[in-house]
């Protein structure tokens, strides 16, 4: 099966390439995006974005991850990333994204995830998505509201991030509920 593009309407959602790995660099390498993420290091070195794109498309094939790059239709522009973590035989999945900073507060993500709420249930059949943000980050938090995720809980101290321990807040939404507020 080949992962699917996915249209919105000012995104386009689609699978990495290695052409790709110039401006992952760019946009990953700022010192926020890695600040509040639980896996993106910085520095953000040369290479390190072609070794990532490069495990999408394994991991895409064995059922454990479906990774899209988020790209402005307008211009070509990729501008962040957004996946699911698939969670088998559970039928759920945690979702994870980010934009690049030029690109923040412009409802970007919020759009993305919208479409891969859409894309989870509909097209994989997950009956559960959720996300985590660190607690000193809300504005993830916000966008995970704004899709319809529902606050589940924090995590104390559950990430260690930069030799500090990071609590974890959890959003989610099931099937049946995206179903509904649809």
């Amino acid at each position: 099966m080949e992962q699917k593009i996915i249209y919105t309407e000012r995104l386009l959602l689609r699978p990495f390439t290695l052409d790709d790995a110039p401006r992952v660099r760019q946009l990953a390498g700022e010192w926020e995006i890695a600040d509040t993420t639980t896996n993106i290091p910085n520095p953000y070195e040369k290479g390190m974005g072609e070794e990532w794109i490069l495990t999408h498309q394994p991991d895409f094939k064995q059922n454990k991850a479906v990774t899209f790059a988020v790209v402005l239709r307008m211009n070509d522009q990729l501008v962040g990333a957004i996946s699911l973590l698939l969670k088998n035989p559970h039928d759920a999945a945690e979702m994870g994204y980010w934009i690049g900073k030029p690109y923040w507060r412009r409802g970007y993500c919020s759009e993305a995830a919208m479409a891969m709420l859409e894309y989870g249930f509909g097209t994989i059949g997950l009956n559960r998505i959720y996300a985590e943000y660190f607690k000193r980050n809300p504005a993830s938090g916000k966008v995970m509201e704004k899709i319809g995720m529902s606050y589940e809980g924090r995590l104390r101290q559950n990430i260690k991030k930069w030799d500090a321990y990071e609590d974890m807040m959890i959003f989610g939404i099931l099937k049946a509920e995206y179903k509904k507020n649809r």
